[in-house]
């Protein structure tokens, strides 16, 4: 297996009490409980993106650069799909799952013919899978986007609102694929003039790998986007950042 050198997690097992708080926010499953310490089951499973690091209270799990397998994307799926049991909420390849139609760039309005009702907010785009949107969609010029947890669309009533003015692009941290939702959204900022960017999260620990996605897609991309964060609670109410 090839070894070279990248960006992979590490674990200080002295700082580490064993919470298992870093385990929900690695999307690869990556990281385990094992004896009572966080450790790192393979490293074919980690992307070296630190999704994980903002949920230690100890501060036990650091990213550095170091001699490692390369990451497997496709072992790491099957990982969490044997992991997370017969049935059980599988991971869903939007490309491969949806007609290729489904990926054309369509206008939609804010408001007027076309809208769902009178004087209700539309989507100003489609499509709205961060998977499915081409780097290049017109719509994207110029942009503030709102980079929304899947399950926020669903949690928070005022969800409709935040979209006004803003691109909605909606993924999951958990249950998609993140390295290629990074690629995704790298060549987004690379290629369109987006002004800004609104990452909507839920408040459970695996929401956090959204921000992280976003930080570091800026990073990647070279270009300095401001970045804002809205936390959904679990109650549907909005929370501090």
């Amino acid at each position: 297996m090839t070894r070279i050198v990248r960006d992979i997690v590490i674990i200080d097992e002295d700082k580490c009490d064993g919470c298992g708080a870093c385990v929900p926010a690695c999307a690869e499953g990556a990281l385990q409980v094992i004896d009572g310490k966080a450790r790192l089951v393979s490293e074919l499973y980690c992307d070296g993106l630190g999704a994980c690091l903002g949920e230690c209270p100890r501060g036990a799990i650091r990213v550095e650069k170091r001699e490692a397998r390369e990451f497997d994307e496709e072992a790491a799926r099957k990982h969490v799909e044997r992991s997370a049991g017969p049935k059980e909420c599988p991971v869903v390849d939007m490309n491969r799952s949806r007609p290729a139609a489904a990926t054309a760039e369509v206008a939609r309005p804010a408001g007027g013919a076309g809208a769902r009702g009178e004087g209700r907010k539309g989507l100003p785009n489609w499509p709205i899978q961060l998977g499915l949107v081409s780097p290049s969609a017109s719509f994207l010029k110029g942009a503030d986007l709102l980079l929304a947890a899947d399950c926020t669309g669903y949690s928070y009533d005022g969800f409709r609102d935040l979209t006004v003015g803003r691109v909605v692009l909606v993924a999951c941290p958990k249950l998609d694929d993140t390295h290629g939702h990074l690629s995704k959204l790298i060549a987004i900022l690379s290629q369109s003039t987006v002004k800004s960017i609104t990452v909507l999260r839920m408040e459970v620990p695996c929401c956090s790998g959204l921000v992280r996605l976003a930080s570091e897609a800026v990073r990647q991309s070279g270009r300095d986007i401001p970045i804002d964060v809205l936390v959904v609670g679990i109650d549907g109410q909005l929370m501090d950042a």
